[in-house]
């Protein structure tokens, strides 16, 4: 004869005598028969589950989602629970679902890798908080937190950080008081491009020092002050492709001194 899950319930609504499902699921060979008495108990009890995922609503999951970690969590532990245990299978539930519930949102709800540790300062600071508000109606300090929270002030400033770190800011969203667009990509600095140039810039300088007067001046001009070759060849008084050939010969060998330098 099949073994039916009893519809009287205690303690709450949602707890279903299921002790003789549970102790006849144990005594069954895996196959349909198992598999079916198994599905009927974690159907009884996904109400419970559902009442334990509503708990963590508006902390920016959906209720779908919850719902959907919590019944993971529910099939977790019916297939661990062990009845010859003695213990009733919602004291054994409860912890199982809820923490799969908090594991989804350690592992999945946070922008950013948080350590466990951090996370844990985290929720203690946010209770006291909310503890601490409630009674005074005003933000606790730092100290007031941390006798409330039997926490460090270091550690209680930590946990505070991390209230804020549980989302990031998009580089796009406009800031605050910003009439005009103006968001938070456009306050990013961007690399210096001449940046790239300090190495080589430090390897040649020597170099150059050892040039003769008019080669060093010749290449000043055109490098540094940026002057065409027919400028310099007017300036000096010597033919723009002499100057041609002067800046040639002096960036080869400077190029070649750097070079040998370097290996």
């Amino acid at each position: 004869m099949p073994t039916r899950v009893s519809a009287k319930h205690h303690p709450h609504d949602d707890a279903p005598d299921t002790t003789e499902a549970f102790r006849k699921l144990n005594t069954l060979s895996p196959g349909p028969r198992r598999d079916a008495l198994r599905e009927e108990i974690i159907e009884a009890w996904l109400p419970m589950a559902d009442r334990l995922a509503g708990r963590f609503r508006s902390r920016g999951e959906s209720f779908e989602d919850l719902r959907q970690v919590a019944a993971l969590g529910l099939v977790k532990a019916v297939d661990r629970f062990d009845p010859e245990r003695g213990n009733a299978f919602e004291s054994y539930a409860v912890p199982t679902i809820t923490g799969e519930i908090k594991r989804h949102f350690r592992d999945h709800m946070w922008t950013l890798h948080v350590p466990r540790r951090v996370q844990d300062l985290r929720n203690r600071v946010r209770f006291a908080v909310q503890d601490l508000q409630t009674v005074s109606g005003r933000r606790p300090t730092v100290a007031e937190i941390a006798e409330h929270a039997d926490m460090s002030e270091a550690d209680v400033r930590v946990g505070l950080e991390a209230l804020e770190s549980f989302t990031a800011l998009s580089l796009d969203a406009e800031l605050p008081g910003s009439e005009d667009g103006y968001s938070l990509s456009d306050a990013l600095g961007s690399a210096d491009p001449a940046l790239d140039t300090v190495v080589d810039r430090e390897a040649v300088k020597p170099r150059i020092a050892a040039l003769p007067e008019r080669e060093r001046r010749i290449l000043y001009m055109r490098f540094f002050g940026d002057m065409t070759q027919s400028r310099i060849a007017e300036q000096l008084g010597i033919s723009q492709m002499h100057v041609s050939r002067l800046i040639s010969r002096c960036c080869g060998r400077v190029r070649e001194q750097v070079l040998r330098d370097v290996a």
